[in-house]
């Protein structure tokens, strides 16, 4: 199957694309009710943060909700009359059904497309060749395909999209500018102008060109910035906005998500659902390495540590370091989810616990290596493995150390072969 762009990713691996009025947003029910009635009930910001970790899908709802704001159809915003941060009760009271865009409206047409004029993008760009001064217009057309087949997508993937390779992206002062001109306008269709600002944390110094903008916007004017890292964010600007967090989505939504989109069996769906850590993007990552044995590795690993002795041991390891480090991840956070799974299976009981009967059976085996606090510091240790290897440990001797680790943990417990 071929790859798309330069992300290296193949395009079944994400959610196929669909318009994205908020029905098509993973879950996130509360989050969107909270939006929608802001909207009717006349409680808008002007200026809104979404918050959200990596594949939450913050960037989704921001989409979903700038369409809702500029349809035809479903939003007060575009009835006559008072503006959206005023008072217009018997207005909202007449659409308080409509609790999404119509999808059908030319205004709705032109969101899904991301060509409405009245909805502006910013994000993250590099610049073409040396001593330009880019903007985020000059990568629309990139954008615009981007977020039709990633919108769980993060800033990684999208630079590597346009072609970044080691480049830092950033969000300039010559943005900034472009910004303030683009907002200064008049709407071209809508009755309000709206602001998709994706990765403020990409706004260094030059962000405080927008403080004015911000706090005192021209008249319907809407800004969404959308975020994952609050911590990042200028404090100036961070103040000036409303917060929506956005919650980490659950393992049922994932599996849901996986099934219906991506067409995955929901055996394999469970599977990368439960170790996918609430992270749709990871999910769909996962999903390429899906048919991977990872239980035999672990199954060998741990009868190489527990019984076989040191030559099994370095025959696994330097098979394991031959993996790549996005797969060795992998299998990292497979082993983490099968002793949780044993954790819980210890403390609450095999009847409350719903996973499959192969990774039932194998927590079964890791209980009777290791007791919970065994398991927690294994967990640990797996932690910091992972953390190295994306930094770039040299994966021999991580995973060297790691059997030595591991075998010390368990030693006193009576040997059991995992079969």
């Amino acid at each position: 199957m071929a790859q798309c762009h330069n992300c290296g990713i193949e395009p079944f691996s994400h959610s196929l694309y669909l318009p994205m009025p908020f029905k098509n947003v993973i879950a996130q029910e509360a989050t969107k009710h909270q939006l929608v009635e802001m909207v009717q009930q006349n409680r808008l910001s002007h200026a809104l943060l979404f918050l959200g970790a990596e594949g939450n899908g913050a960037l989704p709802l921001a989409l979903a909700f700038a369409q809702y704001v500029v349809c035809e159809k479903a939003s007060p915003a575009q009835m006559p009359g008072p503006t959206l941060f005023g008072s217009n009760e018997s207005q909202a009271s007449n659409l308080q059904s409509q609790t999404d865009a119509c999808g059908a409206c030319p205004s709705c047409i032109k969101a899904q497309q991301f060509i409405h004029p009245d909805i502006h993008f910013s994000y993250p760009v590099i610049p073409r060749k040396s001593g330009d001064k880019p903007l985020s217009t000059d990568y629309i057309a990139e954008w615009r395909e981007f977020i039709s087949k990633f919108p769980y997508g993060n800033c990684y993937d999208w630079l590597q999209f346009i072609g970044a390779e080691n480049k830092q992206g950033n969000i300039t002062a010559n943005e900034c500018n472009e910004i303030i001109r683009k907002l200064s306008l008049k709407s071209f269709e809508s009755i309000y102008k709206v602001l998709i600002l994706w990765m403020p944390e990409y706004l260094g110094n030059e962000g405080n060109k927008l403080l004015k903008l911000i706090e005192e916007p021209p008249p319907n004017t809407l800004f969404i910035l959308v975020a994952e890292n609050e911590s990042l964010i200028l404090p100036t600007i961070l103040s000036r906005t409303q917060l929506i967090k956005i919650p980490q989505l659950g393992i049922d939504d994932i599996e849901q998500a996986l099934i219906e989109r991506a067409k995955v069996n929901p055996e394999n769906a469970r599977q990368v659902a439960s170790i996918s850590e609430g992270n749709y993007r990871e999910a769909l990552h996962l999903l390429q390495n899906a048919e991977e044995d990872w239980q035999s590795l672990l199954r060998d690993w741990l009868n190489a540590i527990l019984k076989t002795g040191p030559l099994a041991q370095m025959k696994w390891i330097d098979e394991a370091s031959k993996l790549g480090r996005e797969k060795q991840k992998q299998f990292l956070r497979y082993f983490n989810h099968l002793l949780e799974q044993a954790i819980r299976l210890n403390i609450m009981g095999e009847q409350r616990i719903s996973i499959p009967e192969n990774e039932k059976d194998f927590a079964r085996r890791l209980n009777k290596i290791a007791d919970v606090s065994q398991q927690q510091a294994i967990i640990g240790e797996l932690d910091k493995a992972a953390y190295y290897i994306e930094r770039n440990a040299h994966a021999k001797m991580l995973f060297h150390a790691l059997t030595i680790k591991l075998y010390h943990i368990v030693a006193h417990k009576s040997v059991a072969v995992v079969r």
